[in-house]
């Protein structure tokens, strides 16, 4: 009985102190800011940790002069011109609807009954704006997840009330697939049956086939934790990666499966070099190199493999995906967390100190 706890407790140290220490045959381990064996981050260029972006997966200058505009002046009208000449078909777009909405959604939790009034102003006066609709639906959606919980009669409201702004925004604007890739947000909240989703599914892949964000957002529908299983969002990932178009960041959705089925605690030895977390990761740095570079779901393979690369102690390919998406940190796996840019933070410290262990600095930084 004794070995039994002290096997417990072994197994809750392992799931504490895990993610935080990774070891390598000299040992890796993060030394405390300001010790001399410490490895600076700032020294490759890196942003600090209080100057991370967390509102985006990467640059979007136009977005963020816009949000800064919007959140100033409290005025609609320049958010509603960036969506407006932003195209309805790519990913661009709903990741500023995800945005605006995010930016309404924080203002109103730090400002219980007055932040956020831009988006009102925005609806109210501009009643037929499509991206009004799709901001607002996307703003009801994330009040649900980040204000209530799953299964609440507050949650269930706000869901319901998302759905009635979704058909709004559709008739709207009837090309867009953004209102259902909303929906499926919803679809997860409200336990749609597998016939109710596939008939939104069927709506944005008519719309925009080969749509990362909306593959990554139905993901979690199929993932274990909400209404499907491990098989089958393994199964959606492999057919959406052996259909993707030449160049389609597509062929990364496996990694996010495996992602999505991560174990809380991981007891078995060499997981990370496993057979299945290998192929994933393959499959995503194949993508990666294979991808446009101004494509904007690019930043959010690199950040998930960042994660991976970390914990499969492959600290060159890991700090490789750091120079390119360092300073912003609006993506999984970091926006899982409540401090998306502590979490960051911690693992890039990790992959730069093993870097340096393994015979790297600033000076052989990859570019």
């Amino acid at each position: 009985m004794e070995i039994l706890w002290f096997l417990l407790a072994l197994c809750m140290l392992t799931a504490v102190i895990g993610p935080f220490v990774l070891r390598r045959r000299g040992g890796i381990r993060l030394a405390a800011p300001g010790s001399p064996d410490a490895a600076d981050p700032q020294d490759y260029g890196f942003v600090r940790q209080e100057e991370l972006d967390v509102r985006t997966p990467g640059p979007d200058q136009d977005l963020l002069d816009v949000l800064e505009v919007v959140q100033h002046t409290q005025e609609w009208r320049a958010a509603s011109q960036l969506l407006s000449g932003t195209p309805k078909e790519g990913e661009v777009r709903w990741q500023r609807v995800q945005a605006f909405a995010g930016a309404a959604s924080l203002e109103l939790l730090q400002r219980p009954g007055v932040g956020g009034a831009w988006l009102r102003k925005w609806r109210a006066e501009a009643p037929k704006d499509a991206g009004a609709a799709a901001v607002h639906a996307e703003f009801l959606v994330q009040q649900a997840w980040r204000s209530s919980t799953a299964g609440t009669d507050d949650f269930r409201i706000l869901l319901e009330e998302a759905r009635t702004v979704i058909a709004e925004a559709a008739l709207l604007a009837p090309g867009d697939p953004v209102p259902y890739i909303v929906e499926l947000a919803v679809a997860r909240g409200l336990g749609y049956s597998g016939e109710e989703f596939d008939q939104v599914w069927a709506k944005i892949i008519d719309r925009a086939p080969a749509h990362m964000g909306a593959h990554m957002a139905a993901l979690h529908f199929w993932s274990e934790r909400w209404h499907g299983s491990r098989e089958e969002a393994d199964r959606f990932a492999t057919a959406a990666a052996a259909r993707a178009p030449q160049g389609s960041l597509l062929a990364a959705l496996p990694l996010f499966a495996v992602y999505e089925h991560l174990p809380e605690v991981n007891l078995v030895r060499g997981f990370y070099q496993g057979q299945v977390v290998t192929k994933a990761v393959g499959g995503a740095m194949f993508a990666v190199h294979a991808a446009r570079a101004d494509d904007p779901m690019l930043a959010h393979v690199r950040h998930l493999l960042v994660l991976f690369l970390v914990r499969m102690e492959r600290w060159s390919e890991a700090v490789h995906q750091l120079v390119h998406i360092d300073g912003h940190v609006g993506a999984l796996p970091w926006t899982a967390s409540e401090d998306p840019a502590a979490e960051y933070t911690v693992y890039r410290a990790l992959a730069v100190a093993g870097y340096e262990a393994n015979g790297g600095s600033p000076a052989t930084l990859p570019h």
